[in-house]
């Protein structure tokens, strides 16, 4: 059973997220990863192992794309596990299912609960539950309240600040996907994905000509890159994307066979060549959308 919130202080700052590189983007782009976080909160409770929860861990893509912190741009990286409550997430959208009484604050249901992959999940990919008991509305306002918004506060000042500098801002929010969905997968169960999928949630969260400089320059390292299929992108593109203002929020998924062993989680021989390939891309990126503002 997960522990009472009641008994617990709040986190330690170091245990929610970190920021590499500068704690202000030099250029107008900044970088976040919600899903690579893996440092269990002490009230979780989860019954699966931390070899279970990678399965839904974006392993690795904090380093995959910490290079390009060499540019001058700000990466934001989750450090608990997107299992325990999810930064791509509404904090509305709980799944009232895993609750063990109504709920009383706001609900802005998604449809992900029907996945078991709302705020907080109810089960993996492959359908295991994560946990034996109902949660409390007390322990879901906590990670709301110690986890989820400060994630948040953090992006939107990264955000907010690279705009106010530069006059506009591109904003990568950096994921991984399994080669093929699980039994509560996307687009259902046995679907194979390409290489890449950027979301743009059909093209409301940034420009089309961001979407496609970034699909042609994937490509022509000969990648299957496919646009907004299965993935749309989520709710940190969402939330701060206005690309008629100059605030464009693009989701890239990453295919983890392109740079991860499947069977041991590690680092496949390909992966410094993604790496070195990210980095070239945001360089490009600086680039191609220069700021419309001297800084």
């Amino acid at each position: 059973m997960p522990a009472s919130p009641a008994a617990q202080t709040p986190p330690d700052p170091s245990s929610v997220l970190h920021i590499h590189g500068p704690t202000s983007s030099r250029v107008p782009v900044v970088l976040d990863s919600p899903h690579s976080g893996h440092l269990r909160p002490p009230d979780f409770g989860c019954l699966l192992s931390d070899e279970d929860l990678r399965d839904a861990q974006d392993t690795h893509i904090d380093t995959l794309y910490n290079p390009a912190t060499e540019l001058g741009v700000s990466l934001l990286a989750a450090q608990y596990p997107r299992t325990y409550i999810d930064a791509n997430r509404h904090e509305g959208d709980v799944d009232l299912t895993l609750l063990d009484a109504p709920w009383p604050d706001l609900y802005q249901p998604s449809g992900k609960a029907a996945l078991g992959k709302a705020l907080a999940w109810r089960t993996l990919d492959d359908g295991r539950p994560l946990y034996a008991a109902p949660l409390t509305v007390q322990a879901m306002r906590w990670r709301i309240a110690h986890y989820h918004r400060p994630y948040h506060a953090a992006l939107k000042q990264l955000l907010d600040a690279a705009y106010d500098q530069f006059g506009c801002v591109y904003h990568i929010n950096c994921h991984s996907m399994n080669p093929v969905s699980g039994l509560m997968g996307e687009g259902g169960p046995g679907a194979l994905r390409a290489d890449f999928v950027l979301g743009d949630r059909d093209g409301t969260t940034c420009s089309g000509a961001f979407t496609a400089f970034v699909q042609q320059a994937l490509a022509a390292h000969g990648y299957g890159v496919a646009i907004n299929k299965p993935y749309k992108g989520v709710e940190l593109v969402r939330a701060y994307a206005d690309p008629g203002r100059g605030r464009h929020s693009l989701q890239l998924e990453i295919n983890k066979r392109v740079y991860m062993d499947m069977a041991s989680g590690q680092p496949n021989d390909h992966f410094p060549v993604l790496q070195q390939r990210l980095r070239q891309l945001i360089a490009d990126i600086t680039l191609h959308f220069p700021p419309e503002k001297k800084p």
